[in-house]
């Protein structure tokens, strides 16, 4: 009669344990399909190389095509980075390069070459502040970059040689791949989980990360 309980115990264990792994599947299995990396064409708006701010598991992928001589781009980033904040680890924000200005892809190189030292955010953020002096559409001065980058700690020297790596020219020319896939034509150019928002706007955008915001955390 003892060892029937024993019995009894073990095999109530074994179902209890396979029941915790099942489970655990199942969870993984509707996580990952809840995750925008798991669609099949996902690849063509994040690429591994892509930079990325906020939560690294959130739901949301903010994807943005940007040039860091556009002057929408400037308005809209400091915006941007806050909606990442608002949203509190929901969204993160990918970066893609649409270089369409003359110096844009001077500028991106430099700014890859800053990620190198770890100070890809700063950079960015630092050439958008001084845009109106280098990036000039009437005088552009792509040579100020050089003068305003140490400023945030980068070692230049390495910069400057960082900047010929053939790693981040793949880069852009696979971001401009994509741009035409995608058909974006203009900058900053926003999707959110491969998705456009319904009109130009921040608005709109702040409208459109909400919806999916609550489809994924329902």
């Amino acid at each position: 009669m003892k060892s029937k309980n024993y019995f009894y115990i073990g095999g109530g264990a074994f179902i209890l344990a396979l029941f915790l792994i099942g489970a655990k599947l199942y969870k993984d299995s509707q996580r990952e399909e809840l995750s925008f990396l798991a669609k099949k064409n996902s690849e063509v708006f994040v690429r591994s190389h892509s930079p990325r701010f906020g939560n690294k598991d959130a739901r949301v992928f903010l994807i943005e095509f940007l040039d860091p001589e556009c002057e929408s781009c400037r308005m809209f980033y400091p915006h941007v980075k806050k909606l990442i904040k608002e949203f509190k680890g929901k969204v993160q924000l990918v970066v893609r390069y649409a270089p369409f200005h003359r110096n844009s892809k001077i500028a991106i190189r430099a700014i890859e070459a800053a990620r190198k030292q770890g100070k890809y955010w700063e950079a960015l953020a630092l050439l958008f502040k001084r845009q109106p002096e280098w990036g000039s559409h009437h005088n552009p001065k792509i040579e100020l970059i050089y003068e305003f980058l140490p400023s945030i700690g980068l070692d230049m020297e390495k910069l400057r040689a960082d900047m010929k790596d053939p790693a981040i020219i793949e880069m852009i020319d696979q971001d401009l791949k994509d741009l035409r896939t995608l058909k974006v034509r203009g900058t900053p150019t926003f999707f959110v989980n491969g998705k456009t928002p319904s009109r130009f706007g921040f608005s709109y955008l702040k409208e459109l990360i909400t919806e999916e915001v609550k489809q994924a955390y329902p």
